[in-house]
């Protein structure tokens, strides 16, 4: 059966940031990362790189599982983790990488509908040096 692809948030499509770059600074730099599990980490730098140009994707949890060290409970926590913290949406077979852009104005209705959890926006930044996406995942998962 063929996957028909759609656009699940549409006020949320990405558009490359001004750094030309899928992985947008503001992940880190408005600390959308903070406190996320290692397993949610690895999902959204996973969706982030197998997704096209509107942020969609349509990976099989039996196709994530063979690529990432994540069983089915695993994955299924890390997505519900993304969602709660308004970084993915989900229906499946579809996932969908949202836009930052827009993160503080997406309403309760639209994250209900996407299986997602309205919620306080972002904690603010902190001062410190800044560091890369990969710099912060190597932390994360040095973390004890």
């Amino acid at each position: 059966m063929a996957v028909i692809k759609r656009v699940l948030c549409p006020e949320r499509l990405r558009q490359v940031p001004p750094q030309f770059s899928w992985i947008d600074h503001r992940l880190v730099r408005d600390r959308h990362i903070v406190g996320r599990s290692a397993e949610a980490l690895a999902l959204y730098l996973f969706l982030v790189t197998v997704s096209d140009g509107q942020g969609l994707s349509y990976y099989s949890d039996a196709g994530i599982g063979k690529l990432l060290p994540l069983d089915g409970p695993a994955l299924a926590r890390a997505r519900q983790e993304l969602i709660r913290a308004r970084l993915i949406a989900y229906d499946q077979p579809l996932y969908q990488v949202l836009s930052l852009d827009k993160f503080a104005t997406a309403t309760r209705t639209n994250l209900a509908h996407h299986g997602g959890q309205a919620g306080g926006g972002p904690a603010s930044p902190r001062g410190g040096t800044p560091q890369t996406l990969g710099q912060i995942l190597q932390q994360t998962l040095d973390a004890p």
